[in-house]
């Protein structure tokens, strides 16, 4: 249950960041936001932690901004990864992807919030 709900978070977080964000672009479709939300959370839970390992001392010196270039990155390597399933969600650059990034990343917060709220009440 804890990995639908995921999946949904991350499904309407991205399709958030492609209607607010003037440089995302999807083509292929709103559905295949579902494919896609699938692509980023198996993205973010296999290379993200090893960036962030590998990038520890520039998090540390910046303070913690660099995971925002690392959500950066792991939005356009889910948009490159998409394109091979025929997924077509484009980028228009690097800060395309880092306002991408830091949408999803409110929304996805903001709805975890109100699930978390609600498995307490249950």
């Amino acid at each position: 249950m804890k990995f639908l709900t995921r999946w949904a978070i991350n499904t309407l977080a991205l399709f958030v960041a492609v209607w607010i964000v003037p440089g995302i672009h999807l083509e292929s479709g709103w559905f295949s936001l579902i494919w896609l939300a699938l692509i980023f959370g198996l993205v973010n839970a296999t290379v993200r932690p090893v960036l962030k390992f590998l990038t520890c001392p520039l998090i540390l010196l910046t303070l913690g901004l660099f995971t925002l270039v690392i959500n950066a990155l792991m939005l356009s390597l889910t948009a490159w990864i998409g394109n091979l399933f025929g997924i077509q969600l484009t980028l228009d650059g690097f800060w395309a992807a880092f306002w991408g990034a830091l949408v999803i990343s409110l929304v996805s917060v903001l709805l975890s919030l109100f699930v978390r709220e609600d498995q307490k009440e249950e």
